[in-house]
């Protein structure tokens, strides 16, 4: 295959050329950004100015609230790990509350501390995936430590109302963490307006290189190390500075920064498209999440295909060289139907029958016509087959 439809972006992006560009301007900036000679100042000063681009793009203090992490995931784990032992020393604020349809990294750790004794609550999410205020507010009480509500769901795409549930949680002097890893570069996102005191992202989802991402700790919130060693980021995360990585994600959040209502706009009128060409030329289709701009990915569009399974429409279209994702591809190892879509009340059959498009920078409306060309006809072999009629 020449070319491949790539329509994966969620999963990760490709890397922008100028990020690729400045990160082989810096290949040979092999200093150790922590040593006092010269080679280690200019390193040191190339990571300064990343820190300040990932700052201004989400509203941070570049001096003293963002740390370098290896990504979203060892970000979550810090903050989970923060409160463990913030438990453990005898905090009488004892349980943490997260929602149902959180990222694995989330998830897997709260049920980790969950097995272990901890205190974990899960609120529920509505028909659209959007979390319940409501309940959260019931479950809610001067006992809560720890909220930590995603900003933007990675498989249906629904942003989260994370400014009101921060509202809630500080009402009862809870402390408030947003996974923000699918909303930065797609949707303004601000710390200050969020309410939030601790943010996770990574690199690799906004056109930047992989195995970096950056932790937001607000001044005066609690801290933990994961990773204890050397004094690197104020001694909260030991270990040498990737220099080209963090350069690159620096320039990547320059880039996401710059062009955030560009690259909104063009997101959109992509969804749109892909959805009403559907809509239009296949029959009994659901589309997962919502569908209003405001509440909405751009770039994400989830459906689910009855009588079709979503592995087989997978394969297909990757046969025609389009590459989508079952749901989540952090899950998509399993065969198990989308938690998240059942999380939202999604009958088991058409979750297993989902499939998620996720648009990035780099695609076109040309690839959507071809997508509507080529998808029709495999929907229609697949439910020929199928032993579960329309």
């Amino acid at each position: 295959m020449d070319k491949y439809i790539y329509l994966d972006n969620n999963a990760t992006t490709e890397m922008a050329p100028e990020v690729k560009e400045i990160m082989r301007e810096n290949e040979d900036l092999y200093g150790n950004a922590s040593s006092m000679h010269a080679m280690g100042r200019m390193a040191e000063s190339a990571i300064a100015w990343a820190r300040g681009e990932v700052a201004k793009l989400i509203g941070a203090d570049e001096k003293e609230e963002i740390y370098f992490t290896s990504g979203s995931t060892e970000g979550n784990n810090t903050v989970f790990n923060t409160f463990r032992d913030l438990i453990d020393d005898g905090s009488r604020k004892d349980r943490i509350i997260l929602s149902t349809v959180e990222h694995p990294a989330s998830i897997e750790t709260a049920k980790y501390l969950k097995k272990r004794g901890y205190k974990v609550d899960y609120v529920p999410v509505d028909h659209m995936g959007m979390v319940d205020l409501k309940a959260l507010e019931s479950m809610m009480a001067d006992d809560v430590v720890l909220l930590s509500l995603m900003l933007a769901n990675n498989e249906s795409g629904v942003i989260q109302p994370v400014k009101e549930a921060s509202r809630i949680a500080k009402a009862h002097g809870a402390y408030v963490h947003t996974d923000a890893t699918q909303a930065i570069g797609k949707i303004p996102v601000n710390v200050d307006d969020l309410g939030v005191d601790y943010l996770t992202l990574s690199g690799h989802k906004f056109y930047g290189p992989k195995g970096v991402g950056a932790l937001y700790i607000r001044k005066g919130s609690p801290r933990t190390p994961l990773l204890h060693g050397g004094h690197q980021e104020g001694g909260q995360r030991a270990g040498t500075y990737n220099n080209q990585a963090i350069i690159g994600l620096g320039k990547a959040a320059e880039l996401a920064r710059l062009g955030l209502d560009e690259e909104r706009k063009h997101l959109w009128s992509l969804r749109s498209a892909l959805k009403k060409g559907i809509e239009e030329r296949i029959a009994n289709v659901t589309f997962n999440g919502s569908d209003d701009y405001e509440t909405a990915l751009p770039g994400t569009l989830d459906v689910s295909f009855s009588s079709a399974e979503g592995e087989s429409i997978l394969l297909y279209l990757d046969l025609e060289g389009i590459e989508v994702s079952t749901g989540s591809a952090c899950a998509s190892g399993s065969l198990e139907p989308s938690y998240v879509l059942l999380a939202s009340g999604l009958d088991i059959e058409l979750a297993h029958g989902s499939i998620r498009f996720s648009f990035g920078r780099y695609n076109t409306m040309e690839e959507v016509e071809t997508v509507l060309e080529k998808l029709p006809p495999i929907i229609e072999k697949i439910r020929k087959m199928s032993t579960r009629k329309v």
